[in-house]
């Protein structure tokens, strides 16, 4: 299941199942799992850990080293978890001492066409990143969020659970979960409805969302008094948590 024109590393790690496509490397400490398909002109340099059931298409360079300037040489790494679909000529890099040393990607995330995710980046598991979306170094993604095309997020931010960036957004703030932004410069449209409701959740937790929602864009509260407000219906709406605590930890404010 391995073409004879792959060039497999000696110190590699390929599950007996793994299928490689022509012309494909495969660099130093690389680990690819059980049941992955890569395809033809696929470049994996390592350490980079792959876990089980990946797709990565042809022309995709998956743990090159970090495109910063700081970056001597250390040994840093890239962590892949499973069932991710990695799709043609996207770029992923491991990370930088400066950032924890280590780019990692989750479970069950579609990435699709050119996208790039640079250095440090923390993304978790259910994402969908359209053809064109790019992170900077040091971005946190959460889960079940999307990208459109051609969105762009900023170095250190991080895009809360759930939120929606609408196509050719730049994101340069933190986007609180739940959220829809739009915009070149980012900003606030709403909730992100369409995506809540495919994944379950039901009119009410929808509306008491929606109460959150305008305690903290539509009051004019200061933050302070918004988090004391939002600790005020945690008791009947629990998923209001996620916008309590990334609203009490950014360190980038919040798009708005």
């Amino acid at each position: 299941m391995i073409d004879p024109r792959v060039e497999i590393h000696p110190t590699a790690r390929v599950a007996n199942d793994v299928t490689i496509g022509p012309w494909t490397v495969i660099g130093p400490h690389v680990e690819i799992g059980e049941g992955s398909w890569i395809g033809p002109h696929v470049v994996i340099n390592g350490p980079t850990r792959i876990g089980k059931n990946n797709q990565i298409f042809q022309f995709a360079s998956v743990g090159e080293v970090p495109q910063d300037k700081k970056y001597s040489g250390e040994d840093t790494t890239l962590e892949i978890g499973d069932n991710n679909t990695i799709r043609e000529y996207c770029t992923i890099n491991r990370g930088t001492t400066q950032g924890g040393s280590v780019t990692r990607i989750g479970n069950d995330n579609w990435i699709m066409a050119y996208v790039h995710i640079a250095h440090d980046c923390i993304i978790g598991n259910n994402n969908i990143f359209s053809s064109y979306s790019a992170l900077a170094g040091h971005v946190t993604i959460q889960d079940y969020v999307t990208l459109s095309g051609f969105a762009a997020v900023h170095q250190f931010c991080e895009v809360g659970a759930h939120s929606f960036v609408a196509r050719a957004t730049c994101v340069t703030r933190d986007v609180l979960p739940y959220l829809l932004v739009a915009g070149y410069d980012a900003s606030v449209c709403g909730l992100n409805t369409t995506g809540l409701k495919r994944r379950g959740f039901t009119t009410e937790m929808i509306e008491n969302l929606r109460r959150a929602y305008k305690i903290i864009f539509r009051q004019g509260l200061t933050v302070e008094q918004a988090l004391t407000e939002l600790e005020n219906l945690l008791s009947e709406s629990p998923e209001v948590k996620l916008l309590l605590d990334a609203l009490k930890n950014s360190k980038r404010g919040i798009v708005r």
